[in-house]
């Protein structure tokens, strides 16, 4: 059989360096970038922080053309230039958030930290300090330890060379489970709420004990709501049962998310942008930590200089020059993409209010409307992948507290006059509706249905199903109470 030999030409688009350098500075949050531009000053001793006004970087070197030190973000994001002011709302100066609030958050490593800390101040026998880091680590974030003991003890064995048993590993993780937060180290949800409520028994609190032998007696009945069969099981009144399901649902089902804040270490949510009203326009402002003021040190220019003007380049000399040349080089090619994440920052925020404007104004979440990443990437002719690396990690400030800037995207939905409604709105009603229902008869999806049609959101019931489960609602036997 003859083989036949064909070639195929294709035009693949290869980024270079400073458009790499610029799309990862891009889907930075403000720490991020802040960490990223230390690291930048302290590996390019050409880069220097500085008051940019009264310098000219263009003015002291040129690039010899070996490499082109400037790029076209057109060819990866289509950018239009111009910042120009449009609609009721300018670009207001740059803030300085160290006038603004911080909000704290958990420290996702702090858990573990916390942990470990009472650890120390339990163990002394270096076993079983040991066996409980092992099962520290074991401990998911959510604080539930769902490996079984067994393949923990293969683990030890095989891995660190530690022999131990599963009561060995039992005991330690039963000191483990006394630590705080309670309920830490529970194997299952029924483990975990007992362990809150031996914490709260102190022997005197009827409610108290009536809670513990529900969870431990009739868990499959708690869960399902079969109050009944638990009122029959326990021999107890229905005002008993009330009781011990309150002290119930005060208990936290997931320890792990919310353990001691008190010995914690905390991250901060620092807003990437702030958007205040000033005599009826909304002014958006960008955090000044994002538009630092960066420069080609003087001093290397300089020295460039008299290097090339030295009339006998030795090889040592040619090095030192090309040296400086690569470093001044890549001082600006940072410095140009600073520049651009900022001009993209504030074009893809520009948008956002713009297009959100009642929200900014008044603060109703039901104000938001419909809009996707394609709606600002069209409005600001970039691409959107461009307008996603802005959006992710990203938060903004406004008089109604701070917000991630997702939070402003969500799809459409028409409702009985044709018009696209944001399905936030329509989320907003539907808990409303949850929120007001006879909990002795919750209404079923189907009902919920027909309220949101009589509301003006003819909606299906499986839309109406997986709204309710995005807002962490259960279905209607789940919310019964007696």
């Amino acid at each position: 059989m003859a083989l036949s030999q064909s070639q195929i030409q294709t035009q693949l688009q290869k980024l270079s360096p400073q458009q790499i350098q610029y799309i990862k500075l891009l889907q930075m949050n403000t720490l991020d970038f802040e960490e990223k531009m230390s690291e930048e000053l302290l590996d390019n001793p050409a880069l220097e922080k500085g008051d940019n006004e009264n310098y000219d970087n263009n003015s002291e070197w040129e690039s010899d053309g070996s490499s082109d030190n400037t790029f076209d973000i057109d060819e990866i994001v289509r950018a239009s230039g111009g910042d120009d002011e449009a609609g009721s709302f300018r670009m207001g100066e740059d803030y300085s958030s160290e006038e603004r609030d911080e909000m704290p958050i958990r420290s996702e490593s702090s858990f573990q930290e916390y942990l470990v800390e009472q650890a120390r101040a339990t163990f002394y026998d270096e076993k079983e300090m040991k066996l409980a880091l092992h099962l520290i680590n074991s401990i998911e974030e959510d604080g539930y330890l769902r490996r079984e003991l067994k393949s923990i003890v293969n683990d030890l064995a095989f891995n660190e060379n530690t022999m131990t048993t599963a009561d060995e590993l039992e005991k330690v993780l039963i000191k483990i489970q006394n630590f705080d937060p309670a309920g830490i180290g529970a194997r299952d949800l029924q483990e975990c709420l007992l362990l809150q409520l031996y914490k709260k028994d102190y022997g005197d609190n009827e409610a108290i004990s009536l809670a513990e032998s529900i969870v431990a007696e009739q868990m499959d009945a708690f869960s399902k709501k079969h109050y009944d069969k638990i009122i029959k099981a326990l021999n107890i009144t229905e005002e008993q049962l009330k009781e011990a399901i309150n002290e119930i649902i005060k208990l936290n089902p997931k320890p792990g998310e919310f353990g001691s804040t008190s010995s914690a270490k905390t991250q901060y949510i620092i807003p990437d942008f702030i958007v205040r009203e000033e005599e009826g326009l909304l002014v958006v402002s960008l955090n000044s930590r994002n538009a630092p003021e960066l420069r080609i040190s003087s001093s290397y220019a300089h020295t460039l200089k008299a290097y090339e003007e030295t009339p006998n380049k030795d090889k040592e000399l040619k090095d030192a020059v090309l040296y400086i040349k690569q470093k001044m080089e890549g001082a600006r090619w940072f410095i140009d993409s600073v520049k651009k994440r900022q001009q993209t920052l504030s074009k893809t925020m520009e948008a956002i209010v713009k297009r959100q404007e009642e929200f900014f104004y008044e603060g109703d979440e039901s104000n938001l409307k419909p809009m996707i990443l394609k709606d600002v990437a069209e409005a600001i002719d970039m691409d959107i992948s461009t307008v996603s690396r802005v959006a992710n990690s990203k938060y903004v400030e406004t008089e109604f507290g701070i917000f991630p800037l997702k939070f402003f995207f969500s799809e459409g939905v028409a409702n009985e006059e044709g018009e696209d409604v944001s399905n936030r709105e329509i989320k907003k009603h539907l808990e409303e509706a949850i929120n007001s229902e006879n909990k002795k008869k919750p209404l079923t999806d189907d009902a919920l249905a027909k309220i949101m049609k009589e509301k003006g959101y003819p909606i299906a019931r499986r839309t109406v199903a997986k709204y309710r489960e995005q807002l962490n609602i259960p279905v209607a036997r789940m919310r019964k109470e007696i």
